[in-house]
C-alpha cells in the first residue's frame, strides 16, 4: 500500500518500479495462488477474485468499470470470466499501458482503460452495470466522495464490490489517517446504496500475512523487491491493528 506523496507522479514510479521485476510478480503470484497472466499489484487472492466476481452478478455483454485499476488484471480476469466488457481508470498512466497490453492479450476488444481519478473518472452517469475498486477507496479524500462518484456511475439495480481494510481500533495513531477514515458501512450508506453488506475476511488477511514474509525472504537485490520489502516491514509491525473488509452495494432505482 503505498503511503506518500500520493499524485499522479508517485504512483507513475511506483509502477515503473514493478516494470521488468519477475523477482517480485513471483512473490505475488506464489503467495496469493494466482497465475503469471494476471500482471496486478494488489493483494487479493485467487478465490478473492472468484467471490468478487460472483457478487457482481455481472450480466453477458454488460460493462463492468474498474476504478483505481492499476495494472489491469484483477479487472480483465473479472470481466473475462464474465462474458462482460470492461472500462478501467486510474491515474497512472504508466499503469495503464500495462493494462492496456494485458487486456489487449486477455479481452482482446472488449478492454478500454483511460486516467482518471477516484472521484472525477470522467465517465457518464448511469453507465455501467458493476463497479469495482479494490484496496484503492482509501486514497479518496474523502472516501464517501468517491462512493457518491460510484453511485452516479452505475446503472440502477448495478452492483459495487470494494475491498479495502479498516482500523481494529478507529482511534490507533499506528494506523494510517487514511486508513482510519474508511467506514465501508457507514459511507455506503451514506452515498445512498441499498442492500451494503460488509464482511471481515480473515482469510484474506493470512494470505496477506503470508505475501509479506514471503517478501521478506526473497532477494532484495531487485529494486521492486525492496520496495515491496519496506512495505511488507511497515505491515506486519502493524497487522494485528487493521482488518480485511470486503463490501458489497446495490445502486437503488429512481423514486
Amino acid at each position: 500500500m503505498p503511503s506518500t506523496n500520493l499524485d499522479a507522479a508517485y504512483f507513475d514510479a511506483w509502477y515503473a518500479d514493478m516494470a521488468g521485476s519477475p523477482a517480485r510478480d513471483a512473490v505475488i503470484t506464489g503467495a496469493l495462488g494466482l497465475p503469471p497472466e494476471l500482471r496486478d499489484a494488489g493483494t487479493l487472492t485467487w478465490q478473492g477474485i472468484a467471490e468478487v466476481a460472483a457478487e457482481l452478478q455481472l450480466p453477458e455483454g454488460g460493462l463492468l468499470l474498474d476504478m483505481a485499476c492499476g495494472r489491469g488484471g484483477y479487472g480483465i480476469e473479472i470481466a473475462r470470466r464474465a462474458g462482460a466488457r470492461l472500462v478501467g481508470v486510474d491515474i497512472s498512466a504508466v499503469a495503464l499501458s500495462v493494462a492496456e497490453a494485458t487486456g489487449g492479450e486477455r479481452l482482446p476488444g472488449r478492454a478500454v482503460f483511460q486516467t482518471g481519478t477516484l472521484t472525477a473518472s470522467g465517465l457518464a452517469g448511469g453507465s455501467v452495470d458493476g463497479l469495482m475498486c479494490l484496496d484503492a477507496v482509501q486514497f479518496a479524500e474523502p472516501p464517501l466522495a468517491a462512493m457518491a462518484e460510484f453511485r452516479r456511475l452505475l446503472v440502477p439495480g448495478g452492483r459495487l464490490a470494494l475491498t479495502c481494510w479498516e482500523a481494529t481500533e478507529p482511534d490507533d495513531a499506528q494506523v494510517p489517517a487514511r486508513i482510519r477514515a474508511v467506514d465501508l458501512r457507514r459511507d455506503l450508506v451514506a452515498a445512498g446504496f441499498a442492500e451494503v453488506e460488509v464482511w471481515e475476511k480473515p482469510q484474506w488477511r493470512a494470505a496477506e500475512r503470508a505475501l509479506w514474509e514471503a517478501a521478506m525472504v526473497a532477494d532484495g537485490s531487485d529494486p521492486a523487491v525492496r520496495a515491496m520489502q519496506v512495505e511488507g516491514r511497515r505491515s506486519l509491525d502493524t497487522f494485528g491493528s487493521l482488518r480485511r473488509v470486503f463490501a458489497t452495494a446495490t445502486a437503488p432505482a429512481p423514486e
